[in-house]
């Protein structure tokens, strides 16, 4: 069997105060991207995940963590061997490694009731990758919303190189003194404006001004050069550029793909990749690809 694992874009993320679980409230758009690792599924004598090219103990990877997650919630299926081919970038704000988890995770659909819990447990990006879609999320993750799939749009990704842990770039926020901690009432009212603006159907493109990232800052403050990818993007015609998620992947918005693989020719980045947005089909085009 192979599972497909979209990775996710964050097309802006507002965030509140701190819970009692450490955890920030957020308020965001989440949607899927056609760029997405592949996991080969296959019976084995014991269970096993391998994910071949990316360092830490196997067993500290989410997807292994989901597998084991599903076991002691009673999942009683077969002994599994999970292969990884990792096509998203590593540590990139595109939600990889949750995207892994939430497809071993679809594997118990129907076999195991408590899903979105368990996918609440395993990461903030877990829930919303259970069924990718575009999707209002709120909670520190776990509240996700399904919207209607936009008009057609595409991105062209700068990786940046990967690397840029999550928790690096609050602690750098938290250093810079940028006070995240929105307050309730602003991101209820955000939310509705997002909900209002994504809910027919539209392209993000129609609305560029509600398309924030709060850990922007932190996260150019850690990659300067994140400024000089936007500043490419942009450059290269893109409609809109931002950050996804905490970074350090630049994001150039396009109204379709031939848009957004002429400017792959433009930028000076070996790594850009295009791909389509708002939906996950198993389609992904490199730059060595675009021609």
């Amino acid at each position: 069997m192979l599972l497909h694992a979209p990775a996710k874009l964050n097309l802006c993320l507002y965030l509140g105060g701190r819970r009692d679980d450490g955890l920030h409230q957020l308020c965001s758009l989440f949607e899927p991207l056609a760029l997405a690792d592949l996991l080969k599924v296959e019976p084995a004598e014991r269970d096993e995940v391998l994910c071949p090219g990316v360092e830490g103990p196997p067993e500290q990877n989410l997807a292994a963590l989901a597998l084991a997650a599903l076991r002691d919630a009673g999942w009683q299926r077969e002994p599994l061997r999970i292969e990884i081919e990792k096509r998203i970038p590593v540590a990139a704000g595109l939600g990889g490694g949750s995207a892994d988890a939430a497809a071993v995770l679809r594997l118990a659909a129907g076999e195991v009731a408590e899903l979105p819990a368990i996918a609440a447990a395993l990461g903030a990006d877990v829930p919303s990758q259970l069924r990718p879609s575009l999707a209002l999320v709120r909670g520190a993750g776990e509240r996700v919303e399904p919207l209607p799939r936009p008009a057609e749009h595409a991105a062209l990704l700068l990786p940046g190189g990967g690397g840029l842990s999550t928790a690096e770039v609050f602690a750098e926020a938290d250093r810079l003194g940028l006070g995240l901690g929105r307050e309730p009432a602003e991101l209820d009212e955000l939310a509705g404006r997002l909900r209002a603006a994504a809910g027919a159907g539209a392209s993000p493109l129609s609305y560029p001004e509600l398309l924030v990232n709060d850990l922007e800052p932190a996260a150019r403050s850690l990659r300067p050069e994140i400024g000089a990818a936007l500043d490419q993007l942009r450059a290269a015609d893109a409609e809109l550029a931002i950050l996804s998620g905490s970074g350090p992947t630049a994001v150039g918005l396009f109204a379709g793909p031939a848009a957004a693989r002429a400017a792959a020719e433009q930028v000076e980045e070996a790594e850009a990749i295009v791909c389509e947005a708002g939906l996950a089909p198993p389609r992904t085009f490199s730059r060595e690809r675009v021609q």
